[in-house]
């Protein structure tokens, strides 16, 4: 699934999705390392996945992805977790954002951080390196890879924001989102109980927990 397969219809469905829901409806799963976070807090992507992995230190791959990547397109660009290098710095936001992608998601580090905030791409990284890279090597486009510990597939949905990223196996786009509405919906129930002077004690049931625990203990 790309950009393009992926219907409006469904991709506004994840719109007020938060990144710890999706990752709590699909039973706690698909939850890239937590280290992988917004370069600024408020930002936020979310699109499916075109993937591109590139050695330590050498970013030839994701100048490539950057050409071949559509529209709504996240590049998720796996760099190994080495984070001494700058893959992507405010030029190639620049063009990522003149081409209309949702954003990159990369488990190593960026550069310009400051001036990408300002052109207004969404970039979540390990890490920020003044550290320039090298094009030398040309590795996988387009393919699966494991970033941030998660195996990410062309077409995954991706969330990303202030909580981490998680990815969306393609096939469970549609019955997630119908779990994460489900899902936020039993919460707001939940919070407006608590403002009316519930507590989570109560509401958890965590007196029966106890009980089940063989633990004496109750409220």
């Amino acid at each position: 699934m790309t950009a393009q397969t992926l219907s409006e219809e469904l991709l506004a469905r994840y719109r007020d999705i938060t990144a710890a829901t999706a990752h709590e409806a699909m039973g706690r799963k698909g939850a890239l390392d937590s280290a992988i976070k917004p370069i600024r807090r408020g930002m936020r992507v979310l699109g499916p996945a075109f993937t591109c992995l590139c050695p330590p230190g050498d970013n030839l791959t994701l100048h490539a992805a950057l050409k071949l990547a559509k529209p709504g397109d996240v590049l998720i660009c796996a760099a190994a977790g080495f984070t001494e290098q700058g893959l992507f710095g405010d030029v190639m936001a620049s063009c990522a954002k003149g081409k209309g992608l949702a954003g990159l998601v990369v488990d190593g580090g960026v550069r310009d951080a400051a001036d990408i905030d300002r052109i207004g791409f969404p970039v979540f990284s390990r890490a920020i390196s003044i550290k320039g890279a090298v094009k030398e090597t040309l590795g996988p486009i387009n393919q699966p890879i494991v970033v941030g510990g998660e195996l990410v597939s062309p077409g995954d949905l991706i969330i990303g924001d202030d909580d981490g990223v998680v990815a969306i196996p393609a096939a469970l786009i549609e019955e997630t989102a119908a779990a994460c509405i489900e899902r936020e919906a039993k919460e707001t129930r939940f919070r407006e109980a608590l403002l009316q002077g519930n507590t989570t004690w109560e509401m958890l049931g965590l007196n029966a927990l106890m009980e089940k625990k063989g633990n004496p203990f109750r409220l």
